[in-house]
């Protein structure tokens, strides 16, 4: 019998990658089978060093149906899934290079849109689990990343804490898909 093993929640990465806007003159559509691969050439932004990931769930809207005449239940049948935003935390991290400030990528994403940038910019996203020699497990996609709402970090200089953002971000779909090697 062929041992289970329980993967580390600590061993994760995420990549947000630049959705494409229109293929073909339409708008793509989550899983439209269009072709299109998130590793083909797809612009980054804020990758990695996220040390929180929540929100991978997909929760499914059952309809209830009282059939006439039928008093021991109801009928319940599919409805709608509901995809709820996944939430990154990642610390507040500097640029290595250039002039040393603050890396930013994640609020001008948000501002850009809140200022009226349009097409708005979505990014699909991975996240890949790994196993303790850092094999890939497993992989979540998610679909057309808006960002819902970014978080700045909690100031205190008493504590001495690293300071943390917040990213959450609504999509339009969410799968549970075999394992791949990150690029």
């Amino acid at each position: 019998m062929a041992e289970a093993l329980i993967l580390p929640a600590f061993r994760f990465e995420v990549k947000l990658l630049r959705s494409p806007d229109i293929i073909a003159g339409r708008q793509r559509l989550p899983g439209a089978g269009d072709g299109y691969s998130p590793a083909q050439g797809a612009t980054l932004l804020g990758t990695g060093a996220f040390q929180e990931c929540s929100g991978l769930e997909i929760e499914m809207d059952i309809q209830e149906y009282q059939e006439g005449g039928r008093n021991n239940g109801t009928i319940r049948r599919v409805g709608r899934a509901k995809y709820q935003p996944l939430l990154l935390k990642r610390g507040m991290f500097h640029q290595l290079t250039g002039d040393g400030q603050a890396n930013t990528d994640l609020w001008h994403w948000l501002q850009r849109i809140v200022n009226g940038e349009r097409p708005v910019a979505r990014y699909d996203g991975i996240v890949y689990v790994m196993s303790a020699d850092k094999t890939v497990r497993a992989t979540w996609m998610f679909d057309r990343g808006l960002p819902a709402k970014i978080r700045g970090p909690e100031l205190n200089a008493r504590t001495g804490e690293i300071a943390i953002e917040e990213l959450s971000i609504a999509h339009e779909g969410l799968r549970l898909l075999p394992a791949e090697v990150p690029a």
